[in-house]
């Protein structure tokens, strides 16, 4: 038994760095370097916790997709970042969320899109259709092979191989009440996804920006309507769970203000009301970290309040 602690405890020094090369202005980051999958491709998990993490209490755990996008400016693509680590420490220290830890899941380039797309509204569509949207990714640069999601794979890695892990290693509350799941544009969609697919894991998902079109042309595109009819039959129980949307109107955000209120109604019609969902209008926000960055704690307070 010793010896299988030890060599656990082994090897997970072997995998973490204790991230100082990510600047954050609250907390501190823990990288998990290339953390391996049997599902999907290793990556990079940071995990940002509060200060005075302790040993002696548990924590609410919210997951984000994009998390090398999460917290350090100067070490993203476009200079830009959500400053979770600044956002939620004041939250927290103010006493206006209950205290939680975030687990920043890298994103993997090129697979970005398949990964994040949502599996089985994609599934429902004819084959024609399919071929559509294949067509429509290539002349936009963002495949070169015949599309196909995997997002379910993606899930799976996050429910049954990461969740367990952070459990774990970190003090966390491990219940659907105190676990949550948050991302913008593709990362709000299947974050939608998560919580429609694992109801008994997420009790909160926070869509920012969620990108309702799945590609970048609304006209003649069957896509949002896959999504509609997926919503109609897999929201989750409005009685335990909490669901947030938001969206600008310049840049990729113009394409969503008619997507989101026709998922509105069916939030409406399905008995979410505003004490368990909110969406959020922001005009003149576009589509970038910048703005969420902007508004982050409007989600946070919704779904980590005490």
């Amino acid at each position: 038994m010793r010896k299988t602690k030890l060599f656990f405890l082994l090897s997970l020094l072997s995998q973490v760095i204790n991230a100082q090369d990510v600047k954050v202005t609250s907390g501190k980051v823990i990288r998990f370097s290339n953390f391996k999958s049997q599902f999907i491709d290793a990556r990079n998990i940071d995990i940002w916790l509060p200060d005075n993490y302790s040993n002696n209490e548990k924590y609410a755990v919210l997951y984000m997709h994009d998390g090398n996008m999460l917290y350090d400016a100067e070490s993203t693509w476009n200079k830009q970042a959500w400053e979770v680590d600044e956002v939620a420490g004041k939250l927290i220290s103010e006493g206006k969320t209950q205290k939680f830890i975030v687990i920043g899941i890298w994103n993997n380039g090129a697979k970005r899109h398949p990964e994040y797309f949502p599996q089985k509204p994609y599934e429902s569509l004819s084959q024609i259709q399919k071929d559509t949207v294949t067509a429509r990714l290539k002349k936009s640069g963002k495949n070169t092979e015949i599309f196909k999601p995997y997002s379910d794979l993606y899930l799976k890695f996050l429910v049954t191989e990461l969740k367990p892990f952070i459990d774990k290693t970190f003090n966390t509350k491990r219940d659907k009440k105190h676990t949550f799941i948050a991302g913008s544009s593709m990362g709000g969609l299947i974050s939608m996804y998560a919580i429609c697919e694992y109801p008994k894991i997420f009790g909160g998902a926070a869509c920012l920006s969620t990108h309702w079109p799945g590609i970048f042309l609304v006209e003649n595109n069957p896509i949002p309507d896959s999504f509609i009819l997926y919503l109609k039959e897999n929201l989750p129980n409005p009685k335990n769970h909490t669901i947030y949307f938001d969206y600008g109107d310049q840049t990729l955000d113009a394409l969503y203000p008619p997507l989101q209120k026709k998922v509105d109604e069916i939030m409406r019609r399905k008995g979410f009301t505003d004490k368990n969902w909110i969406t959020k209008f922001f005009p003149g926000k576009d589509h970038s970290e910048k703005s969420w960055k902007e508004r982050l704690n409007i989600p946070l307070e919704f779904l980590l309040k005490k």
